[in-house]
């Protein structure tokens, strides 16, 4: 009675166990997908649409240890750049990531794609619509766009720039999408105008103006605003843009995220 009693015992932990290990591994995600499969820590960037201000830039730091750090900057609203810090949980498929403030207070999801980030609605869903491609964020060093960002001066025919303390602004310019507008500052005076991209990385300015203060601080303008009347192609590596005529460079630019 005794020895048959034991094998009952063994049978039913035998069962309970393989119970317990069925439902662990229900929880957890079958197959290759995002959590598993791609290389999705790192830095995204994007620029998200605003109701009342131009766009968000934003940028989202993940983090393999499921922390994460997410930036944001309304533009021309105010130079604050936010902050969050916190951790991002996985939902069961290992598709998408929910943010959680370290204070709880917000809620931010995200589907993980390959390179990139589509922010998600109040339900978890993908948004939708005409401006549903501006509700993405790129990874880092896979965006080859040009457009929107803000380019600041780095050298000039070979020669590195420097900012000086009493400058109030630096050189810079940004090809907006909106009519092909070119918007910037030579570091002294504001520049405008329009531009064209063609296939083969080339590019034209046209039609650049400029202010007319005088800009003791910055020898380097009339020189600066010949360079964007002879660019005809550029490169683009990472965060540096290179603009070139012919074989010869003639500006390098290093993009600038928050400004």
């Amino acid at each position: 009675m005794i020895k048959v009693f034991r094998i009952v015992a063994v049978l039913v932990f035998i069962m309970s166990s393989c119970k317990s290990k069925q439902q662990a591994s229900q929880n957890l995600p079958i197959g290759d997908n995002s959590q598993n499969s791609l290389d999705w820590n790192g830095v995204y960037r994007g620029l998200l649409p605003c109701a009342d201000c131009p766009g968000i830039l934003m940028e989202l730091e993940l983090n393999t240890d499921l922390t994460y750090k997410l930036s944001y900057q309304y533009q021309e609203a105010t130079p604050e750049v936010f902050t969050e810090k916190g951790v991002f949980e996985w939902n069961d498929s290992g598709s998408k990531i929910t943010l959680i403030e370290d204070d709880q207070s917000n809620h931010r999801r995200f589907q993980v794609g390959e390179n990139q980030l589509f922010s998600l609605d109040g339900d978890g869903n993908r948004i939708t619509g005409e401006l549903a491609e501006m509700y993405i964020l790129k990874k880092n060093n896979y965006d080859n766009k040009i457009t929107e960002k803000y380019w600041k001066l780095i050298t000039l025919n070979d020669k590195p720039i420097a900012v000086k303390d009493t400058q109030s602004k630096e050189a810079h310019f940004i090809l907006k999408e909106n009519e092909n507008a070119v918007n910037g500052s030579t570091g002294c005076n504001g520049i405008r105008g329009t531009y064209t991209l063609e296939e083969g990385d080339k590019i034209h300015f046209s039609q650049m103006l400029s202010t007319r203060m005088a800009c003791m601080d910055v020898p380097y303008e009339g020189e600066y605003l010949k360079v964007l009347e002879k660019a005809d192609h550029y490169s683009l590596m990472g965060d540096t843009l290179t603009l070139k005529a012919a074989d010869k460079t003639l500006a390098t630019f290093e993009a600038v995220w928050f400004h």
